[in-house]
């Protein structure tokens, strides 16, 4: 590439290999090189067969981001704008697919407009979908909405019969082209769209998520031992007689964490075991490979599909109690103003002495119920140290300045059938929040370990907000008299005083949502820029290796520091940054196919409801319409801007509302609304409402009429609806869509995920509207 600038010109291979002093032996290995170059889009060939760089083609390279209504955009390997494909350009690619496009000019938008040159990468060789029979010709329908070319199955090809209307995956046998849409043929019939279970196998193979495990993998677990051998405790300090504990949800299933605590002279002693996934799951094996295609467990409502075979994250892994486990240990010092004075971390054994849950431990700390004290018996004093420590460390959060959201999460109740019967919202008590500062407290003294020893790892980052972001809140605060304090670089300090300031204001919810969106992604990076949310100058994820690869990450590199070694991943050539990326990308694909699933579940929840009236919230504004969350039902659903009245309404997006340009009427987030259910989607998991009142404000003229002449009244608001029991002040890591919600997804509302510790069993579905904080998926922890 370097030869190529330097020409300044085109270089046949003959020459190109003559000017890099290529010898004849070498010649083949050279074309191989050149050949993958020219793959990868590094390196384009013209019509007379020589090399030149794209970029002095003005050619751009990138991923297809495709759109519901046919278009799409190119999101570039290098900074810039995404570029728009018509849907003409579209034609021969599919979302996903990388590309070679130069630019053909602006479109009415003012956006710059490409044209593809070149497919350098196919994404998908395998679609799910559904069966459409139209006029004798078969077709297969995506699932996945970004991919808008339906699939023609191949004639005479043999392939599984299926009938109109059935989940099938089809292969691609070929490609789309400019004048041929995509061609496949049946390899796998799910069954009928309304099957039990349905929803999570066509998500399973939409998301591409793994779900099987190689016979490889199997047999690695199957020659594992039932239990702890004596031949393990070598290197190992023995903690068996101290009381540690486990604190879950009542139906989790996998036990990362158990924790003790003691007073020590004027602190507390705190000891945080974790399951030690690393002693089991060696570097390289298939196991190891497993785990980190998966990047995270995944749960769906009633399913999950692990990170480790069952033998593993339910048994020989998991701090089940009354038996002995294998663990690593972080043991804590910490002050009266809850200081880490001193910290050490060591492998050993355990026995876990209670598998309690968040109900019974708040019911005998707070409430002094009778049953839950006698349960826990002689754990009680330790439970108490625990809670004194809670406060130590509530009070050290409180003046580090992180930022406590207040959310509300929920659970789905299902029937016989596997359809949900109920939702129900989802209390958090200071059990949860107790247990999240252990981990939070755990999770830096990782971080710091790994810093001071100077060992590569991955660091749970969070960024500020971009200035962009930055600027749009600080003008929408000032429309309210409030100002955001930290100048050009605010830390979470300044949003944490400004949440207190508007605690009690009856707009709390749109200020609380305004300030949330204004925040980043978290993600994983071997840089450590330090965590925004949680106001930490280093913080990595260690408590959860049963469920997270990046903690099983970090185990490695912990004990490797122990014994004085290094230590080096066997995926991606040892290139953390990579693996980094890797892991985020599954979190944000787990919550996306979570998303799914729960949408596609209240879309029939819902569906024999059309008709009934309902009180809610706008969940967001965009410029297609509004996004009411229903108060008692827990569900989302669209009210387009055409219902809205007649008036042309414009989108604000620096003030989150939708202006009507003749009568002035505003909507805006967080605004109270009553709508009726008029349509139910099946198929696109969408559901529609009519408005039926709007919120009770006076409305802003801004024709000239004899109207607005007279005297203006002031703004009434509807005062904010009553804090809910149950809601909470969520811990704080925000996970935005990666997609660009204006360009790509425009269907999707803009929100967070939430990074709490998981339980399985009951699915926990976001209230639309709230937003926890923070990364990897469900259990009934907080996710830190």
């Amino acid at each position: 590439m370097q030869v190529l600038a330097e020409r300044g010109v085109p270089l046949p291979f003959g020459e190109l290999a003559d000017a890099m002093d290529i010898q004849p032996v070498e010649r083949e290995f050279f074309e191989r090189r050149m050949f993958a170059m020219e793959r990868d889009g590094q390196v384009i060939r013209n019509r007379r067969g020589a090399y030149l760089l794209p970029a002095k083609a003005d050619l751009i390279r990138g991923r297809v981001q495709g759109h519901p209504e046919g278009y799409g955009f190119v999101v570039t390997d290098e900074e810039g704008p995404d570029i728009f494909l018509g849907p003409n350009e579209m034609r021969e690619v599919l979302h996903g697919d990388r590309v070679m496009v130069r630019i053909a000019g602006l479109d009415r938008r003012g956006r710059p407009e490409g044209k593809v040159v070149e497919v350098l990468e196919r994404a998908n060789t395998r679609i799910v979908g559904r069966v459409l029979v139209e006029n004798g010709v078969t077709l297969v329908v995506p699932e996945n909405r970004r991919i808008s070319q339906e699939v023609l199955l191949a004639p005479g090809v043999k392939a599984k019969r299926a009938v109109a209307g059935q989940v099938v995956v089809v292969e691609l046998v070929e490609q789309p082209t400019r004048y041929a849409q995509p061609v496949g043929k049946i390899v796998e019939i799910l069954g009928n769209y309304a099957d039990p279970g349905m929803e999570i196998e066509i998500a399973l193979r939409k998301h591409e998520l793994p779900f099987e495990f190689s016979s490889a993998a199997k047999e690695q677990t199957r020659r594992l031992p039932d239990k702890v051998r004596k031949t393990d405790w070598k290197g190992r300090e023995d903690l068996t007689a101290l009381p540690l504990v486990t604190i879950d949800g009542e139906t989790a299933r996998d036990f990362d964490d158990a924790v003790f605590c003691e007073r020590q002279g004027r602190g507390f002693r705190l000891v945080v075991a974790i399951a030690d996934v690393s002693h089991y799951v060696k570097v390289g094996s298939a196991l190891d490979g497993e785990a980190y295609d998966r990047g995270n467990s995944v749960y769906f409502p009633r399913r999950v599909i692990p990170m480790l075979p069952e033998k593993l994250s339910n048994g020989l892994c998991s701090l089940n109690p009354q038996v002995e486990r294998l663990c690593m240990v972080c043991d804590m010092a910490i002050s009266m103003t809850g200081a880490i004075k001193q910290f050490r971390f060591y492998p050993a054994v355990m026995f876990s002495k209670a598998r309690l849950t968040y109900n019974q431990v708040a019911a005998a700390l707070y409430e002094q119920d009778a049953a839950a004290i006698e349960s826990v018996g002689e754990l009680l004093p330790h439970l108490q140290n625990l809670d004194k420590l809670f406060r130590v460390l509530l009070k050290a959060r409180a003046k580090r300045g992180a930022i406590d959201f207040e959310t509300q999460e929920t659970r789905m109740v299902f029937d016989e059938n596997g359809k949900i019967a109920q939702i129900v919202p989802e209390t958090r008590n200071d059990a949860h929040r107790l247990i999240e500062e252990c981990m939070l407290a755990a999770n830096v003294c990782a971080s710091e370990f790994l810093q001071t020893h100077e060992h590569a790892a991955l660091y749970r980052i969070h960024e500020g907000p971009t200035p962009e972001k930055l600027a749009k809140l600080r003008e929408f605060f000032a429309e309210f008299g409030l100002q955001l304090g930290g100048g050009e670089e605010p830390r979470a300090g300044d949003y944490a005083r400004l949440l207190e300031k508007i605690q009690g204001r009856p707009d709390l919810q749109l200020l609380q949502t305004v300030m949330l969106r204004s925040l980043r992604q978290a993600m994983y990076s071997p840089d450590n820029v330090g965590h925004f949310g949680l106001a930490y100058e280093a913080y990595t994820h260690f408590t959860s290796p049963i469920r997270r690869y990046p903690d099983l990450l970090v185990h490695r590199a912990i004990k490797a520091v122990l014994a004085a070694e290094k230590y080096q991943p066997a995926q991606e050539a040892g290139d953390w940054e990579q693996i980094g990326l890797h892991c985020s990308m599954t979190e944000r694909r787990a919550d996306e196919a979570d998303r799914d699933v729960e949408n596609w579940l209240k879309c029939y929840y819902m569906q024999d409801r059309i008709g009934e009236e309902f009180d809610g919230s706008v969940s967001a504004v965009v410029p297609f319409g509004l996004f009411v969350a229903l108060d008692d039902v827990f569900v989302e659903g669209l009210v387009h801007i055409s219902d809205l009245g007649s008036d042309y309404f414009h989108y604000d997006d620096a003030h989150h509302s939708l202006v009507g340009e003749r009568t002035g009427e505003r909507y805006r987030l967080s605004d109270r609304v009553r709508v009726q259910l008029v349509r139910v989607n099946m198929e696109a998991s969408k559901i529609d409402f009519r408005l039926i009142a709007g919120p009770a404000r006076a409305t802003e003229r801004v024709g000239k009429t004899a109207r607005d002449k007279l005297p203006s009244e002031p703004v009434q608001e509807t005062p904010a609806k009553p804090r809910r029991r149950g809601a909470k002040a969520g811990v704080l890591e925000v996970a935005q869509p990666v997609d660009k919600p204006k360009k790509a997804k425009a269907a999707s509302k803009p929100g967070a995920a939430s990074d709490s510790k998981a339980d399985a069993k009951p699915a926990k579905a976001k209230k639309p509207g709230k937003t926890s904080l923070a990364g990897a998926k469900k259990k009934a922890k907080p996710r830190v």
